[in-house]
């Protein structure tokens, strides 16, 4: 009888401390909401205080111990998908797709117990919809503020979100058009990380400066004040966020654009490409009044369009230069030629490599 009686308290025992260890692991798992992130580029905060990740490259970075936490990610449509990316102690890891009807964490997962460093990058495109961010949890877990760095300000078409760019896992002609966007490998990107530089991307693909890919409008002097870029959306951007030392202007392949061949096209037209560009430079004069401006040109247009596009832009330089005598004077970059190898005749992500590779000696030279 006493032998049995031992056998019992010593279960009970037992049982209690597992509770006790239980609860005590439950207290100590930290959680990192929302709202405790520190975004990179363009974001809002929701009615219920999750964080809206909008366009191309936004990013945030959080540090946890021990091998694996949890980020908690949702998109608002059902039926859809979208992408993150991130880098793992500033080592790229991979894409994510996140399914509109899943309900599982993702699990970031670590080789070793120690204290780890991740950012995350919303891989798609505005236009393809926000991601939402709930919360990340793991031990320990603490959100990362961005350096003090120098910033560039990359606006862009296609291109510069990184669009068609990454068929590594859907090939091209198939699935949706965002299944090979890969935002973290574009040009813009590239070229931050290796000046040591921040970057936000304010890009959309298939828009020009007076006219789209297979539209008049809206243009992205149309769109550039919206915080998802959608002509329509009653919100503002708040300029005041983020204050480019650089603000780089890619567009104009959209412009030179045949369309699709069914709605009717008129030919370029040089002047109104100018005078609308020359005003949408004015119009990012007034957000950022100190801002170096860079316009490039587009490796995507060749032949006698591509000296024709360089024509213009050097037109917009002139302009503009005459127009602000005492600012800083526009630059130009004109890419060389390129075959391009991405889905849809846009550049791949080793295409991206060859523009960022070229693009680095021009930005060392305008940052501080």
């Amino acid at each position: 009888m006493k032998y049995y009686l031992n056998f019992l308290l010593f279960i009970f025992c037992f049982l209690s401390l597992s509770c006790v260890r239980s609860a005590i692991n439950f207290q100590t798992a930290d959680t990192l909401p929302a709202t405790a992130l520190q975004p990179y580029g363009r974001y809002l905060v929701n009615q219920e205080q999750n964080v809206e990740l909008i366009s191309s490259a936004v990013h945030f970075g959080f540090t946890f111990e021990g091998e694996e936490c949890q980020l908690f990610a949702t998109i608002p449509n059902f039926e859809g998908h979208n992408y993150l990316q991130y880098e793992l102690d500033g080592v790229y890891q991979k894409r994510i797709k996140i399914s509109g009807n899943s309900l599982e964490p993702i699990q970031i997962k670590a080789s070793n117990a120690g204290t780890h460093t991740v950012w995350i990058y919303k891989a798609t495109e505005a236009h393809t919809g926000a991601i939402v961010i709930q919360k990340v949890t793991g031990k320990n877990v603490k959100s990362v503020k961005k350096p003090a760095q120098p910033l560039i300000e990359f606006i862009g078409n296609s291109i510069t979100c990184g669009a068609a760019a990454d068929p590594s896992e859907v090939p091209c002609g198939t699935g949706v058009y965002h299944d090979q966007h890969n935002a973290y490998m574009a040009y813009g990107p590239r070229v931050a990380r290796q000046l040591g530089s921040n970057f936000v991307l304010s890009s959309v693909s298939g828009i020009g400066i007076y006219r789209n890919w297979n539209s008049n409008e809206p243009t992205m002097p149309q769109v550039y004040g919206k915080p998802d870029f959608q002509v329509n959306n009653p919100q503002s951007w708040d300029f005041t966020t983020y204050s480019p030392q650089v603000v780089s202007i890619a567009l104009g392949t959209n412009d030179f654009s045949n369309g699709d061949g069914k709605k009717e096209r008129l030919p370029f037209d040089s002047a109104r490409f100018v005078s609308n560009y020359i005003a949408f430079v004015q119009l990012v004069k007034t957000k950022y009044p100190q801002a170096q401006i860079a316009l490039l040109s587009s490796p995507m247009i060749n032949g006698t369009n591509r000296t024709l596009l360089q024509n213009c832009l050097t037109a917009v330089k002139r302009n503009t230069d005459a127009l602000y005598p005492t600012a800083k004077p526009v630059a130009l970059f004109f890419f060389e030629s390129m075959q391009a190898r991405g889905c849809s005749g846009h550049p791949n992500v080793e295409d991206h490599a060859i523009l960022a590779n070229q693009l680095v000696p021009f930005f060392k030279k305008l940052l501080p």
